[in-house]
C-alpha cells in the first residue's frame, strides 16, 4: 500500500536536495510535487489544500537545525502533518467495564463487512476478550452461512435466527444472549447496501436504537479513495458512527482514503484490513501509517506481528542454537514457516526501514528462493536435516534430494554450502566477532545490502571480495559444491 504515493513524494524531497536552507522560492517546487502526489493518491481536494497550506506555513517558519539537511527537515514537517491529518493517535475499541460491550457493524455491500466482523472478533480474542457474533443480514444469500463458517474458523460462536426473522429482533436477542452469558463483546453484523438506501438506513437506525451500541463502526473499501471519506461522512450524519474500518488497504497503492476519512467525516479510523486472511486486521496508528507513506517502514507493527507468532522460550532456545552453530535445517524450516505466518515476504519487507524500495522483481526472487529452500529441505531425511555435514560429504544424498524436490544437484549443493556459511557467521557473531556478510541464498534476499548492490561491511577496498573469501571459494570447489 501507498507505493504510488511514496514514489511521488520521493520526487518532492529531491527538489530540496543540495539546498542550504528552506526558503520561499525553493520550497514551491517541493510543495507542487507534494500536491500532485496527494491528488494522484485520490486524497480529497479540500484536505489537499489544507494540508499544503499547513506544510507551507510550518516550513517557512521553521529553523533548519544544524546538521540536518533542508530536505530532511521538510520530510519531518510533512510527516508531522500526515499524523495530524490522520488523527494523531490510535483510538482503541471501546470496552465497557463489568458489562457486555456492544459493537454494531455497518457498510455497503462488497466492502468485506462480514469478513471484517470475524477479523475484529479474532483480534479481540487475542486480547483475551470473549466474543459473540450476531448475524442480522437476512437479505444477502448465504450471508448468515458465511458468518457461521468464519465463526467456526476462529472458534467464536454465532447467534442467528434464520433468514425469515426480523433483523431488529435478531440483534436484540443476540445482545441479550451475550449479556446473559457474561460475554465481553458482542459484534452485530448488519445487511449491506449497494448504495445509500433510505429503507436500509432506517432499519440500521432501528437496530441501533434497540441495542444501543457502545461502538458503531463503518466498514469502507479503501480502494474507493476519497469516496470512502464522503461515504463515512454521510453515514456519520444519518446514523452516527464512532469510527471506521478501512478494508483492502493492501490492494490500494494510492492511500487517499486513509488521508481523507478523519478530516472529512470527523470519525477516526480504528482498524485497517491488510489482506484476505482473518488474521489480517491491524489497529490504525497514524504515526506508523505516516512512516509507511514516507517509506520509513513500521518496526513496531513488525514486532507486534512477531510477538503473536513467536514463543519467547522457543526464541531464546533458537538464539542459543544459532550462536553455538547447532542451528540445523529443521530449525531453518521452522523459521521459514514462522515468517509465512507473519504474512508475505513483501509485506514484511515493507515494514523494515530501508527495505520498502525493494522492487517487485527482487521480492518475487526472494519468495521463489524461499520456496526452493523449503522444497529441498522437505526432501531431506530427519538425520540429514539435523546434520548438514552428511550432505556436504555425500553427493549421492544431494542427488536424491534434488530428484525428490525437482531441482538440480547444484541447487542442493548451493543450499548446503550457503547454510554452512551462514551457520559459521552466526557462530563468529556469538563469539563477539562481526564479519562481513556476503549475500546468502542466491544473493537476492539473504543479505539486505545485496538489494542495493553495495559491498558488505569489512569487504571495502577489495573489488572482487576479500582475498580470504576467494581462497574459501576455491577450497569449496574442490569439495564439489560448485560456484558459490
Amino acid at each position: 500500500m501507498f507505493d504510488a504515493l511514496s514514489d511521488r513524494l520521493e520526487a518532492a524531497w529531491k527538489k530540496l536536495r543540495g539546498q542550504d536552507k528552506i526558503s520561499q522560492s525553493n520550497i514551491q517546487d517541493a510543495l507542487r510535487e507534494v500536491r500532485r502526489a496527494l491528488l494522484e493518491a485520490d486524497v480529497n481536494l479540500q484536505v489537499v489544500k489544507d494540508f499544503i497550506a499547513e506544510v507551507e506555513t510550518k516550513a517557512q517558519g521553521s529553523e533548519v537545525i544544524a546538521g540536518v539537511r533542508p530536505d530532511q527537515q521538510f520530510i519531518k514537517i510533512v510527516y508531522d502533518e500526515l499524523v495530524q491529518v490522520m488523527g494523531e493517535e490510535n483510538v482503541p475499541l471501546a470496552e465497557v467495564k463489568d458489562k457486555t460491550t456492544v459493537v454494531l457493524m455497518a457498510g455497503l455491500q462488497g466492502t468485506g463487512k462480514t469478513t471484517a466482523t470475524a477479523k475484529l472478533a479474532l483480534h479481540l480474542r487475542k486480547l483475551d476478550r470473549s466474543c459473540l457474533l450476531v448475524a442480522t443480514d437476512v437479505y444477502r444469500p448465504a450471508a448468515i452461512d458465511q458468518l457461521i463458517t468464519l465463526g467456526k474458523q476462529i472458534n467464536v460462536p454465532v447467534f442467528e435466527m434464520g433468514s425469515d426473522a426480523d433483523p431488529v429482533e435478531i440483534a436484540r436477542q443476540g445482545v441479550e444472549r451475550a449479556r446473559s452469558e457474561g460475554i465481553n463483546t458482542v459484534i452485530v453484523d448488519t445487511a449491506g447496501r449497494l448504495q445509500i438506501d433510505q429503507d436500509m438506513m432506517a432499519e440500521l437506525a432501528r437496530i441501533k436504537s434497540n441495542i444501543e451500541p457502545d461502538e458503531t463502526l463503518l466498514v469502507v473499501d479503501a480502494m474507493t479513495g476519497q469516496e470512502a471519506a464522503n461515504l463515512t461522512r454521510t453515514f456519520h450524519q444519518q446514523i452516527g458512527i464512532t469510527g471506521a474500518i478501512l478494508t483492502k488497504m493492501d490492494g490500494d497503492s494510492r492511500g487517499g482514503a486513509a488521508l481523507s476519512v478523519r478530516q472529512i467525516s470527523g470519525a477516526p479510523i480504528k482498524f485497517v484490513g491488510v489482506g484476505e486472511k482473518v488474521e489480517a486486521l491491524q489497529p490504525f496508528y497514524p504515526d506508523r501509517m505516516a512512516s509507511r507513506i514516507l517509506g520509513m517502514g513500521d518496526v513496531l507493527t513488525l514486532v507486534e506481528k512477531a510477538q503473536e507468532e513467536i514463543d519467547i522460550a522457543d526464541a531464546e532456545k533458537m538464539q542459543e542454537k544459532m550462536l553455538s552453530a547447532k542451528f540445523d535445517f529443521t530449525d531453518f524450516l521452522k523459521q521459514l514457516r514462522l515468517m509465512k505466518n507473519m504474512g508475505s515476504l513483501g509485506g514484511i519487507m515493507k515494514l523494515i526501514p530501508g527495505m520498502g524500495k525493494l522492487s517487485d522483481d527482487q521480492l518475487k526472487q526472494g519468495e521463489t528462493q524461499l520456496k526452493r529452500c523449503e522444497a529441498m529441505i522437505n526432501s531431506m531425511t530427519k538425520q540429514e536435516r539435523k546434520d548438514p555435514e552428511l550432505l556436504a560429504s555425500s553427493p549421492s544424498r544431494r542427488r536424491r534430494i534434488a530428484s525428490g524436490s525437482g531441482y538440480k544437484e547444484s541447487d542442493v549443493s548451493k543450499l548446503v554450502a550457503d547454510f554452512q556459511k551462514m551457520r559459521s557467521l552466526m557462530q563468529q557473531m556469538g563469539q563477539g566477532n562481526f564479519p562481513g556478510m556476503p549475500g546468502m541464498f542466491g544473493g537476492g534476499m539473504g543479505n539486505p545490502l545485496a538489494a542495493g548492490n553495495r559491498p558488505a561491511p569489512g569487504w571495502r577496498g577489495y573489488p572482487g571480495g576479500a582475498p580470504a573469501a576467494k581462497k574459501k571459494k576455491k577450497e569449496k570447489k574442490k569439495k564439489g559444491f560448485g560456484t558459490l
